[in-house]
């Protein structure tokens, strides 16, 4: 099976961004070099890469669901604070 990875991209304004590839290092190239324009990096440049993940098969790598978590879970993850993670994915209620 061909080598998958799911990454985050931190943004020069402080956001995340997160994406799937099967060749990271030309995928980041395309980031920096603000390939696509308009898309969400390439305003947002620089940018740096925090945290990648590698899959031997792309229906397992888990990009769809970390592009919804939030950015204090996303900051859990690439810090590499794996026990923080399920209290992060709790939802906070008003009372």
């Amino acid at each position: 099976m061909r080598q998958s990875y799911v990454y985050i991209l931190k943004c020069a304004d402080g956001t995340y961004y997160t994406g799937v590839t099967s060749d990271l290092t030309k995928r980041i190239e395309s980031h920096e070099e603000g390939k696509y324009k308009g898309s969400y990096t390439s305003k947002r440049l620089p940018v740096e890469l925090v945290f990648y993940a590698e899959f031997t098969d792309i229906n397992f790598a888990i990009e769809k669901q970390i592009k919804n978590w939030s950015k204090a879970k996303k900051e859990a993850l690439i810090n590499g604070d794996y026990d923080a993670l399920p209290n992060l994915a709790k939802k906070k209620f008003n009372r």
